[in-house]
């Protein structure tokens, strides 16, 4: 086993063919070759320069999120790919995940994604309702959906599906015949997420507009209860409150990375970043528009728009948020700086939301179903 620190890295390819009406993250229309072969070019450079900050790391993972990477050339993500490699010591089971989207298009490109080196997609299914999808600003149906699914499988060895629910107007009976579709599917990891409508989004707008309303919070709950349900017979652990695997190898890799306070190196157009420089960890954010990321890497080596040293007060509040969404949770020690009074850990407990574990705070089933009262109780 190496020696070194765990790293992630995480790629953001912003480009989509179209916004989604649910979306906050940072994401534009997909432009002509010229612009996305010079981030392309931009990223590499800028992984380069993070390097150099790190230092010798173990590479655990490399993720391409956005936006939409599976819209870009797969010579570029292997070439991206083939720089971490070579810029830090790749460990024996390196996850490379791809978000993508179910389009006839691009998944006929899962192939050479494959070659790149990709061993793991996250394919952003979402429904298998035509309604549904139409709804939520897809541009693809659910046959297309259920081809993508089945071209994954022949190109990778590992599937992860995502899923919106909790729509305005379903029934837990609905979803739950959904879910059961999906799982047919043979994803080996699931990420079931509620429709949540995030301000500054065409949705946000909408609602304030009475074009429709999301469920009520007891739907949400009953949705939620339906969901672990139904996860739980297929033989699926909810490791993570929206993240679903089976068995431990399937899990994230990547996302473990977050939850478990690792350092992970953020490149790309608004991409966000924590590494960790003489002891102490620090919070990157990329310029968010294209062009200003490239123009910063050309003149700076990095694409950063800043670059802010945590307090210890701060890298804990983070570690509680992270760490109380998974279910083995994190060390007590990770939460010294929060300086948490053994009595309110105990009420928790005494409550229900909080496991009776000296060693560690991990949320109840009860108490994932309240974190942001959990974290505000832990935090003071």
């Amino acid at each position: 086993m190496s020696e070194l620190a765990p790293l992630g890295v995480y790629v953001h390819w912003p480009y989509c063919a179209r916004i989604c009406p649910y979306c906050d993250f940072n994401v534009v229309r997909h432009r002509g070759a010229a612009e996305p072969a010079a981030l392309a070019r931009a990223i590499m450079a800028d992984l380069e320069a993070q390097a150099a900050l790190t230092g010798p790391r173990e590479l655990v993972s490399i993720f391409f999120g956005g936006g939409t990477p599976s819209l870009m050339d797969p010579d570029w993500a292997a070439e991206i790919v083939q720089t971490a490699k070579r810029l830090w010591t790749p460990a024996g089971d390196l996850e490379i995940t791809l978000e993508a989207n179910p389009t006839d298009a691009e998944a006929h490109a899962f192939s050479a994604f494959a070659q790149s080196g990709v061993n793991r997609l996250s394919l952003g299914l979402q429904s298998l309702d035509n309604r549904a999808l139409a709804f939520l600003g897809r541009n693809h149906d659910a046959a297309a959906g259920m081809r993508a699914a089945e071209a994954a499988r022949a190109a990778f060895p590992r599937l992860s599906i995502d899923l919106i629910y909790a729509r305005p107007g379903q029934t837990t009976e609905a979803w739950t015949a959904e879910l059961k579709a999906a799982l047919a599917l043979g994803p080996e990891h699931v990420s079931p997420y509620q429709l949540t409508i995030e301000p500054g989004t065409a949705f946000h707008r909408a609602v304030r507009r009475g074009r429709f309303a999301p469920p009520d919070p007891e739907s949400g709950a009953a949705l939620f209860e339906s969901t672990q349900g139904v996860l739980a017979e297929a033989g699926f652990d909810a490791y993570e409150v929206s993240n679903h695997a089976r068995g431990e190898p399937a899990r994230s890799r990547h996302n473990l990375v977050y939850w478990r306070g690792a350092d992970y190196v953020g490149a790309g157009p608004g991409a966000h970043g924590r590494i960790t420089v003489g002891g102490v960890r620090q919070a990157t954010y990329a310029a968010p528009r294209p062009a200003d990321y490239i123009g910063r890497v050309d003149a700076a080596g990095v694409g950063f728009e800043s670059r802010a040293a945590l307090s210890p007060r701060e890298a804990a509040e983070e570690r509680l948020l992270t760490g109380l969404r998974i279910a083995e949770g994190l060390p007590r020690g990770d939460l010294a700086a929060l300086d948490i009074p053994t009595g309110r850990i105990a009420e928790l407990v005494r409550l229900g939301l909080l496991a009776d574990d000296p060693a560690r705070i991990r949320a109840t089933a009860a108490g994932r179903l309240v974190l942001d009262r959990l974290t505000a109780e832990l935090a003071g």
